[in-house]
């Protein structure tokens, strides 16, 4: 399969007719496998939600939906075919239906669609296909799923998982537990796809469809979308047009945060691996998306980590530059922006808590460790330390202590 980066998100292209063959050689594969249909809504929530991005990327299978990544696609010289989630929605189920593979819908409890409209609706367009839904409470999600839950779907035994909880919900359920659903061979989140076959959602008429107007025809019929709308046709194409020809040429600003402890008379600075790259450690870092050195280095340590207990000691702005070129393998999350490269300033600050409540997002980092002061340089990755050196100058610069004057004494 051929696949191109639209904003950070990888887009598989992939003719029509080879869908089918695809979902059976998934359904009955020994591994799990996932499917997201990303469209220009996704892709804005992925830009500022890093474990919706984390978790697209890992995908099997990325299917554009929407004609904003076609367009998109276009600036890049490529051709994409759509393949929204309520045409896909039918392959899917026909597949089901003709192979006899148990199909599991797991549907909020509540939805515009209810469980005997989806039922009815099913029963009525594949006569054949063995299924069961599982409703979710809303006020459920974030939280553990309860054991009859996962039980329940256990004792069925469903090979597919189909999901309408819409995003990012959907794609966020799908990854943290169809691992708890072994026989889940193949699970995909299709948004709104169940409400065109129930009817509780009209869809455009097939002419609008073909010239890219659904959206106009979604907003009349409900204007109350007006937001997420102006979102797909104004704000996605402004972002793919500076991420394709105005962020290739600047540097994106950034902060490295440096938090540190003394500890029996050394100081120790703590350094994150990659969670993209065993073996790539470095300082945790972020962009500063507008906010001063001081809001922006307090976010990213207090994202990143998971816990706020340190105090702020000095920021120096303006300190290294970097292009993404010269790092070997440039994290595949900065092609979300675009940018030439980055231009760093750096957070100090001094760790009050216990290590215990330090917790890396999975997504991000896949591990943490505290390292000597005066060793740090040998601990990041090889392109890291030359930022290293000029950021390990300032922690010396605020130090007072007198053991690490002497430490680092020439």
């Amino acid at each position: 399969m051929d696949r191109i980066n639209i904003l950070g998100a990888n887009i598989d292209r992939i003719e029509p007719e080879k869908i089918d063959g695809i979902i059976e050689h998934f359904i009955f594969s020994l591994k799990q496998h996932y499917i997201v249909t990303p469209n220009p809504e996704i892709i804005l929530k992925m830009m500022h939600d890093e474990e919706l991005y984390y978790i697209l990327s890992q995908a099997d299978l990325a299917l554009p939906d929407g004609v904003g990544l076609k367009m998109a696609a276009l600036c890049m010289g490529k051709n994409i075919k759509r393949q929204t989630g309520a045409d896909f929605i039918h392959r899917l189920l026909a597949v089901a239906e003709n192979r006899s593979v148990k199909t599991a819908i797991a549907s909020w409890e509540g939805s515009i669609s209810s469980r005997e409209n989806i039922e009815l609706s099913i029963r009525k367009y594949w006569p054949a296909l063995d299924f069961r839904i599982f409703s979710i409470k809303r006020m459920n999600y974030g939280k553990e799923l309860d054991h009859d839950f996962l039980a329940q779907i256990a004792k069925y035994g469903p090979a597919l998982l189909v999901t309408n909880l819409g995003a990012p919900y959907q794609e966020k359920f799908i990854y943290h537990y169809q691992k708890k659903m072994p026989s889940v061979k193949l699970a995909i989140g299709i948004g709104g796809g169940l409400d065109f076959i129930t009817g509780k959602i009209k869809r455009a008429p097939k002419p609008i469809r073909a010239i890219g107007l659904e959206w106009l025809f979604r907003l009349m019929k409900e204007p109350h979308r007006l937001k997420r709308i102006a979102n797909a046709v104004i704000i996605f194409p402004w972002e793919v047009f500076k991420w394709r020809f105005v962020h290739p040429f600047l540097y994106r600003p950034n902060v490295a945060c440096l938090l540190y402890k003394f500890d029996r008379g050394k100081y120790y600075i703590l350094i994150v691996e990659r969670t993209d790259e065993p073996g790539h450690w470095q300082l945790p870092q972020g962009g500063t998306d507008g906010f001063d050195l001081a809001a922006a280095g307090f976010h990213e340590l207090s994202e990143e980590l998971n816990t706020d207990d340190f105090d702020m000691r000095a920021v120096f702005p303006n300190l290294y530059k970097y292009s993404l070129a010269s790092i070997p393998s440039t994290p595949s999350k900065f092609k979300m922006r675009g940018y030439k490269g980055q231009k760093q300033g750096l957070y100090i600050a001094e760790f009050n808590g216990r290590d215990e409540d330090i917790r890396v997002n999975f997504w991000e980092h896949r591990n943490w460790k505290w390292a000597m002061a005066e060793k740090l340089i040998d601990e990041v990755y090889p392109s890291r330390r030359e930022a290293a050196e000029i950021f390990l100058e300032k922690f010396k610069s605020i130090t007072t202590n007198s053991t690490i004057k002497n430490q680092y004494a020439k």
